[in-house]
């Protein structure tokens, strides 16, 4: 992330990633968002449908965001306010053919949520998770649509100008998978990337990627990732050996 750069939009999104055409996210700072109200830029993240009536397509996840609390999708349109404007025009989406039609069939009108209850530390660890689109990126997807039975274990392939990254399997399985970390391992998985001495590599060619947003989940509290991690517990554990780095 280039500093001053936050929510500017414009980074590509083709076909190396698994998206049937060119897309660019939008600049989300007031540069551009001060046209929408509130329910507009609501409408948007949780069903899909921008101020025009145009549908969006779904990697901005908003069949994700249309599971958030009212509560939780209020404060992020209010922090969304807070952003620094930045004079960004990005260029305009095109989806191929017929995701170009297909994608107008995707939005359905939502329910908000009014709370979510995080007593029950696996069902909030549900919840985030959601919201979070993990297993939209831990889960081996066929033409877009995810692997039956492959669920969290890992196997999205997206590839890079110099490499081939692949997404980790996080289920409980004890071989591949997350099943002999512990609660206090995963914590600290992230954490590491909060703590102020931290220094971010700088990569090179050659060296192992990742495109795990380390440094954003990383300000999630210790309650919030280890709510994710009982959750996980939970889910069927799958063998799957995944070659997470390959050097092209």
């Amino acid at each position: 992330m280039f500093a001053g750069k936050t929510g500017s939009g414009g980074d590509l999104f083709d076909s190396n990633v698994g998206v049937p055409g060119k897309l660019y996210p939008p600049n989300i700072t007031p540069f551009n968002l001060k046209r929408y109200t509130d329910g507009e830029l609501m409408r948007a993240m949780t069903e899909g449908i921008n101020k025009e009536g145009k549908a969006l397509f779904p990697i901005m996840p908003y069949p994700n965001f249309a599971h958030l609390s009212k509560e939780d999708a209020y404060s992020i349109i209010a922090y969304i306010r807070t952003l620094a404007s930045v004079k960004n025009t990005v260029p305009k989406n095109r989806l191929d053919f017929p995701m170009n039609f297909i994608v107008k069939t995707i939005p359905k009108p939502v329910q908000i949520n009014a709370v979510v209850d995080n007593s029950n530390s696996v069902e909030y660890g549900m919840y985030l998770a959601k919201i979070a689109s993990c297993a939209d990126c831990h889960t081996q997807m066929d033409k877009g649509t995810p692997v039956p039975g492959m669920d969290f274990a890992g196997g999205f392939r997206f590839t890079l100008p110099n490499e081939i990254v692949t997404s980790a399997n996080i289920t409980p399985d004890m071989e591949t998978g997350i099943g002999s970390w512990t609660k206090e391992m995963f914590i600290q998985r992230f954490k590491l990337f909060a703590d102020s001495s931290y220094t971010p590599v700088k990569m090179k060619t050659g060296m192992l990627n990742t495109l795990m947003p380390w440094l954003f989940y990383s300000g999630m509290t210790e309650a919030d990732l280890g709510a994710i991690y009982d959750y996980l517990r939970t889910v069927k554990p799958v063998h799957n050996k995944v070659e997470r780095f390959v050097a092209r």
